[in-house]
């Protein structure tokens, strides 16, 4: 199969797996929704799939290719990841930032990027909306603009892969939206993605396939009206939940409250 595809992954910290036999397929060219609470493994299983966590045990192939066993520098230019928040204390302006992404493509003796760089940069800048704040430091942005600013040094790499955990956590709803609406563009343009997401109707609308963990284990995957349902989601989340299907709209909508008798606090994760 193309696209992503991971079989049986285990990864272990502190004497215990904390992925389990996790085995998923990201269709190519289309954007798949990472699913599960707090603690399920979702963070980990991204950074495994790039080598950022050690495999204990399982595979890791896109289109073919073992990533698991493929150089670091090879596999940079393959795939791109974003992570939940990446804090730096170097005085890097956003153009700095955003320029990280075209290191895997310059040579070692490459004194900074050339002109097809800035190009790929000043594009990256654009299609986040982050272009005004190019001379600015990184590190006096807010956290939404330092999420957009991220995304951007994803897609100045030109990843055929790109991973993205929490995407939309620090963005207001209108960014959610534009940056959403901007992953599935790339992936209708051949780009495999991966979104790691709390927000259920986010990921109904905006994603083509839905996995979802619980307890590292990967224990549903499909399309998203087969794969939400309120058996699952009270299985997973502990929550009772209907499932809506809009008129004229294809992807379910999720209305949800807590399962009776839960014990789950409002501060519980």
């Amino acid at each position: 199969m193309s696209g992503l595809v991971l079989r049986d992954v285990e990864v272990r910290a502190g004497g215990r797996a904390i992925v389990a036999d996790a085995s998923l397929a990201a269709p190519k060219g289309r954007v798949t929704g990472l699913l599960g609470p707090n603690g399920a493994g979702k963070s980990t299983l991204l950074a495994a799939t790039l080598g950022l966590r050690r495999l204990a045990q399982g595979s890791v192939h896109f289109d073919g290719l073992d990533l698991a066993a493929m150089p670091a520098a090879e596999r940079a230019r393959l795939a791109a990841y974003v992570e939940q928040s990446a804090a730096t204390s170097e005085r890097l302006t956003v153009r700095d930032v955003v320029a990280l992404g075209r290191i895997p493509y310059q040579s070692v003796w490459q004194s900074g990027p050339g002109a097809g760089d800035e190009a790929i940069v000043a594009s990256a800048l654009a299609a986040l909306g982050v272009t005004g704040f190019g001379d600015r430091l990184y590190q006096t942005l807010s956290g939404g603009e330092q999420q957009r600013v991220q995304i951007a040094r994803a897609l100045a790499q030109e990843p055929t892969l790109l991973l993205l955990d929490e995407p939309t956590s620090h963005l207001d709803i209108e960014a959610q939206l534009t940056t959403l609406d901007l992953l599935r563009e790339r992936a209708q343009a051949g780009c495999t993605i991966i979104l790691a997401m709390h927000d259920l109707n986010l990921a109904a609308r905006h994603c083509d396939h839905l996995a979802v963990m619980k307890d590292g284990r990967v224990v549903a995957e499909g399309a998203p009206a087969a794969v939400l349902s309120a058996p699952l989601l009270l299985d997973v989340y502990g929550v009772h939940a209907t499932i809506v299907q809009l008129p004229g709209h294809g992807a379910p909508l999720v209305v949800y409250d807590r399962a009776r008798g839960s014990g789950a606090g409002p501060d519980s994760g």
